[in-house]
């Protein structure tokens, strides 16, 4: 019988390989946009590298080695099941915002040559719904990944990027779509509908 910790570290596999086959389409054709304004260098590759290093350098070298041993601690079925739910929510938010976004689509603070403000579909009541996702994400991982370490470094990381990168994107937003996204913002929730 496959033991709790080992279903939940091949389920986290799962998540991040679905992750990868959904954004990497949008990734090639975004490598090819000619961008106006790109704010990548510098403090936003260092936000990048650090939620990597949570989202996936930690828990990739737990997957595979174990280490940190001494973090670990027992699997429990709901905690999986749970982690299983989210980890489809964060895909299926993940599909949903990059098909929204075509050709807008970036990695990080950068705007493509004629960039549009998207507000259809999921961006028609939430500003950021890939952080939605990417949040989703990281409480999965910590969901199946029964290791106190490498389980919550994807909250860690990710909440460093987020909460370090939000307001310098939206102030990117209004400098570029001035009251046409002071409006949106107005009329939207941030990452979570009627609370946040």
């Amino acid at each position: 019988m496959i033991s709790l910790a080992l279903a939940g570290k091949a389920l986290w596999a799962f998540l991040v390989v679905g992750w990868y086959l959904l954004r990497r389409p949008f990734d090639r054709r975004a490598r090819r946009s000619r961008l106006t304004v790109d704010r990548r260098p510098g403090a936003d590759t260092l936000r990048m590298a650090i939620s990597l290093t949570g989202l996936g350098i930690i828990p990739g070298i737990y997957l595979v080695t174990g280490f940190p041993r001494f973090a670990s601690y027992p699997g429990h079925p709901m905690l999986l099941a749970l982690g299983i739910i989210v980890g489809i929510i964060a895909l299926v938010l993940f599909r949903l915002t990059h098909k929204a976004l075509g050709k807008m689509w970036s990695v990080s603070l950068q705007l493509k040559q004629d960039h549009k403000l998207i507000t259809t579909g999921i961006y028609k009541h939430v500003r950021h719904p890939m952080y939605t996702a990417f949040w989703c994400l990281a409480i999965a991982q910590a969901l199946l990944l029964p290791n106190y370490i490498a389980g919550f470094a994807g909250i860690v990381g990710f909440g460093y990027l987020f909460f370090s990168r939000v307001g310098p994107e939206e102030t990117m937003m209004s400098e570029a779509f001035a009251e046409e996204y002071d409006v949106y913002r107005a009329s939207t929730w941030r990452v979570l509908p009627y609370i946040y």
